[in-house]
């Protein structure tokens, strides 16, 4: 299988690729880091699947890969997450009643369900990491009332990040199978740079570079 792996920045990326390039073989994946946030992200993902395309050397997968925030009790600092969904947490409108996501207006979906078979495939790969949803958020979680909403919303959510979102939505209009994974920098709530462990989570990254080149 012919891999696009992409993160949202290049330290991510050499993360995974210190992984994968320890386990390097004919098939390993091709890892990119496409930008910050679910537009960049979308378009930096589309355009190097069509410059595949052109070139003759399509992908025939898509990976979101990357570290995250984790909903405590739900994903610790440095564990693995792999989604069964990717969500547009903040896709949609607001009302006197509450948030109304994207679905409830009429214009399309703010969910991509995980490819079935690399969901499968990397379960096993990676036996200790955790399932559940991934949030996508173009403004990450700073408060403690936002993270409660946010839990209580998506009560299979288990992380949130950037980029999901944005990757899944340029690997699906190519028809590709899509799957997002993400390690564990911090917990979601007030933000506090000082207890963030980001070598932790890029050291996890790290192992799992070297499941996808396997």
């Amino acid at each position: 299988m012919i891999l696009l792996v992409c993160t949202a920045v290049e330290a991510e990326a050499e993360a995974i690729r210190a992984g994968a390039f320890r386990s390097a073989g004919a098939g390993s994946p091709r890892i990119a880091a496409v930008g910050v946030g679910p537009a960049a992200a979308a378009a930096g993902t589309a355009r190097l699947l069509a410059l595949a395309e052109v070139a003759g050397r399509p992908f025939q997968a898509v990976i979101g890969a990357g570290i995250a925030g984790g909903f405590p009790g739900r994903a610790e600092i440095g564990a693995t997450v792999l989604a069964t969904r990717t969500i547009a947490a903040d896709l949609g409108a607001e009302t006197p009643d509450g948030f109304l996501p994207i679905e409830r207006l009429g214009f399309g979906t703010s969910v991509h369900e995980s490819d079935a078979d690399l969901f499968k495939r990397l379960t096993a790969a990676l036996p200790d990491a955790l399932a559940g949803d991934i949030l996508t958020l173009a403004t990450v979680t700073g408060t403690a009332a936002t993270a409660a909403e946010l839990a209580r919303r998506h009560p299979a959510a288990r992380a949130e990040a950037m980029e999901g979102y944005g990757v899944a939505t340029a690997a699906r209009a190519a028809g590709l199978p899509f799957l997002e994974l993400r390690t564990i920098s911090n917990l979601i709530g007030p933000r506090d740079r000082s207890s963030w462990r980001l070598p932790d989570a890029l050291a996890a990254l790290t192992a799992v570079g070297a499941a996808l080149a396997d």
